[in-house]
């Protein structure tokens, strides 16, 4: 049965506005929901509401669906309503200042006690040092160092009266205290002293051996009465440091008495202050009073008083809901946060002041959402987040000293606890790779969820429709779009999906169209958009993105790419392919030619043979040998060598949709029956010759007729497809337009033998009932050709067996 060529109205799936009760978008109500994605949301719902470990999201679509937006909307108008997270700060710790301790506050917190903790700062700086300069402290201070040097007078004034009675004189040198014999009250010089009498020298020296060890007794005790006078100058110091220091720490241990780990910080500040409380007073009051003798401790410390402050990692509104962030640059130090430093003298220098919290900080008690790709990309990130994931707890540590690429003072703060849900968002590839090549990704992203990139056309989905450009319309701000530009919109959405039963859902695609759209409506002053500006968008579109097309085309026209559109040949066939530049696509002619002779059975794919074809064009050509071999001359080997190849191909060569193109091109070189040049094919084929369906058949079948109609339309011009890619067909309307003139068609075919009569206009013939073909059919004569050259083979094989019979 002869194929019947296409209707125009089989060619393009118009939008009735006349469905449609409103005038414009203007007249309707906004969609609330997300449009052809119920998968995606029933996942999202479970995702968000299960509370188990390991049930993050990893949400999977193509780029432009409107994943993230979607997400974005529905968990932040979902933790609005959930429980505000603690606040988290870190402090000094006291015992290792290397180890800062992590405070948790309930929400709101953190910011007050880091404001009162300034004010402690604040007024101890005022009331300590008035403290210390007080009279009373002043008289208590000076009766210590008065105590002291009675004690000290006594015992030197003691000894001294005991070597007076003994004519000794006990004097202070330089050096120290030395005894001298004396006589009426004056110092005896040594020449004197030899010329007494050797009795008296021998009882002034027994006497003054005697006070020698006194006198070292004494002042052996003198560093024990220093240190006694130390320790009571210790005691007053620390009395007066509690007496205005413990009374204020009481006002704030009140006020977080409910807070278990503050207050026992707040013990730690008290301690602390009351052992630096110099650190509190003016340089010149630093310095003790006793006996000249500066007390330990004096050391200059930079930033003394950041040792008391409150770093705030995160401050909640009590009224804010739970966290939703967006990390845009999910570095290493921006998901887990850093630890700055700064330079002094040539080191580098830190405290606990300069740890800065990354997005989990942000996101805990919440939701973190980040981009995939980007989490991958960047060095150690995804390690990190896993690792903090696994554990459920964060911790800061430095890339630098975890790597070794410098040695620097570095701190190690307490982990965090994590309680966060993870929204991952990318291809789908990433997700499958992931899923395959990562062991722990399974274990840490439960939840699927799938953005579908189209959904069904029906009256149904064209009014949601309908509402979602009413509401992107006025999202954005643009004019109102009539029913006749809805009607337009859905058009093209049908033939992005490149299906006229379905319509695409990227977002990006439609939003982009509405923009453009709006703009040339405004260009005309109108007060809508209208069909028109609809199709000026597209067309702006297209223009903008088609150079690379029109000289392709320009360069068949002169007769550089050689695709002749009339005539008839043997071997030679227009074959269509679809080449993808950036996010445009278009259609191109290819000349496909076929060579056979006699052989061994082999089917050569020239492209394969210099590695210009890929695994699955590859597959399609092994394919068509083994589709002679199974229908022609079923009693004789396959005795052919044949040969197929793009003509002026200079690049790679991918897909099988060719493959029913390179069959024909076979068999009428076989059967050596002419080709009609006018028509052009497209359309994989199987083993048993079903044409089976392919991608891209409106820019195949575009592209075909813009080069027929560059030339000029006979009526004879036409494009073979897949019978299976009909409901795919959304054309141009120049392209319906010549269809419904009778200046072009379209043929939809199922198998190879519909189409070798379509192309050759000789019936292609079934297989009679004494096992041959019908008579001058052109399967029949495909069959006597490889019986030709199977006996061919045969007789050739005996010649040479008995040449070399001859021989011997």
């Amino acid at each position: 049965m002869p194929v019947k060529k296409l209707e125009s109205e089989e060619l393009y799936r118009r939008c009735d506005p006349e469905q449609f009760e409103f005038e414009t978008t203007a007249d309707i109500k906004d969609l609330a929901e997300l449009i052809g994605q119920p998968r995606a949301v029933e996942a999202v719902n479970f995702g968000v509401g299960i509370q188990q470990d390991g049930y993050n999201l990893f949400a999977l679509g193509p780029a432009g669906t409107g994943k993230q937006a979607f997400i974005r909307h529905y968990i932040e108008s979902r933790a609005s309503a959930e429980k505000v997270p603690p606040d988290w700060c870190y402090v000094n710790n006291f015992e290792d200042t290397r180890k800062p301790a992590a405070l948790m506050l309930p929400p709101g917190k953190a910011v007050k006690l880091h404001n009162d903790m300034n004010m402690l700062v604040e007024e101890l700086g005022v009331t300590i040092p008035e403290v210390f300069q007080s009279d009373e402290y002043n008289t208590r201070a000076e009766a210590i160092d008065q105590e002291l040097s009675e004690r000290q007078d006594k015992a030197f004034e003691a000894l001294n009266k005991k070597a007076e009675a003994k004519n000794i004189m006990l004097m202070r040198t330089p050096t120290g205290f030395t005894l001298a014999p004396m006589r009426k009250g004056k110092p005896i010089f040594p020449k004197e002293f030899r010329e007494l009498p050797e009795e008296e020298r021998k009882k002034i020296e027994e006497d003054s051996s005697a006070l020698q060890d006194e006198l070292r007794e004494t002042l052996h005790k003198a560093p024990q009465w220093q240190e006694e006078s130390r320790q009571k100058f210790a005691q007053l110091n620390r009395e007066m440091a509690i007496g205005v220091v413990t009374h204020r720490i009481d006002v704030l241990r009140q006020a977080y008495q409910d807070q278990e780990k503050v207050v026992a910080y707040l013990n730690d500040v008290e301690e602390d202050i009351i052992k630096n409380f110099r650190k509190f007073l003016p340089e010149e009051q630093r310095r003790p009073a006793l006996l000249g003798i500066e007390l330990p401790g004096q050391e200059e410390e930079t930033h003394w008083f950041n040792r008391y402050r409150i770093n705030v990692l995160l401050a909640h509104d009590v009224d804010g809901g739970a966290p939703v962030i967006y990390e845009s640059l999910p570095s290493y130090n921006n998901l887990i946060g850093r630890i700055e430093h700064t330079a002094q003298q040539g080191a580098l220098l830190t405290d606990f002041t300069k740890i800065r919290v990354g997005a989990l900080h942000r996101a805990n008690g919440g939701y973190l959402l980040l981009d995939a790709i980007k989490v991958l990309t960047q060095p150690f990130a995804w390690e990190a987040l896993k690792r903090a994931l696994e554990s459920r707890t964060i911790k800061i540590e430095s890339l630098a000293q975890m790597t070794s690429l410098i040695s620097t003072v570095s701190l190690d703060p307490e982990c965090i606890p994590l309680n966060v849900k993870v929204v991952l968002m990318g291809e789908p590839i990433i997700y499958y790779l992931l899923s395959y090549y990562d062991p722990e990704f399974a274990d840490l992203f439960k939840v699927q969820v799938d953005f579908a990139s189209q959904m069904d056309r029906s009256t149904e989905s064209q009014q949601q429709y309908a509402r979602l450009l009413a509401t992107l319309a006025r999202k954005q701000q643009l004019l109102p779009f009539d029913r006749y530009a809805v009607g337009r919109v859905i058009d093209h959405c049908a033939r992005l999906a490149d299906d006229n039963e379905k319509l695409s859902t990227h977002m990006r695609s439609i939003q982009g169209l509405m923009q453009e759209s709006d703009y040339w409506a405004r260009e005309r002053g109108e007060s809508s958009v209208n069909a028109v500006d609809v199709q000026q968008a597209i067309d702006a579109q297209v223009r903008r993105s088609d150079r690379i097309r029109e000289r392709i085309l320009e360069e068949i026209e002169r007769g550089t790419i050689m695709i002749e559109t009339e005539g008839n040949k043997v071997g030679v066939i227009n074959g269509l392919s679809v080449m993808m530049l950036g996010g445009f696509s278009f259609g191109r002619p290819s000349r496909i030619s076929a060579r056979v002779r006699l052989g061994k059975g082999s089917v050569v794919d020239i492209e394969r043979e210099v590695k210009m074809g890929g695994p699955i064009h590859s597959k399609g050509v092994l394919i068509l040998s083994h589709f002679l071999g199974g229908r022609y001359a079923l009693n004789y080997p396959l005795s052919l060598s044949a040969s197929l190849v793009f003509e002026q191909s200079y690049g790679g060569v991918e897909g099988d949709s060719a493959s029913s193109a390179e069959l024909y091109a076979l068999l009428s070189a076989l059967a050596q029956v002419p080709i009609k040049q006018s028509l052009a094919v497209t359309g994989s084929v199987n083993q048993h010759g079903e044409i089976q369906a392919i991608g891209g058949v409106n820019e195949k079948i575009e592209g075909f007729f813009d080069l027929c109609n560059s030339r000029g339309l006979t009526g004879e011009e036409g494009v073979l497809i897949p019978a299976t890619n009909v409901k795919h067909l959304m054309l141009r309307h120049d392209v319906v337009a010549a269809v419904e003139n009778g200046k072009f068609s379209v043929y939809p075919v199922s198998t190879v033998d519909e189409g070798i009569e379509l192309l050759t206009g000789i019936r292609a013939g079934d297989r009679e009932s004494n096992g041959k073909y019908t008579s001058d059919s052109v399967n029949r004569l495909v069959e006597d050709r490889l019986i030709h050259f199977s006996m061919q083979l045969k007789n050739f094989a005996k010649s040479n067996a008995a040449e070399k019979t001859s021989d011997e």
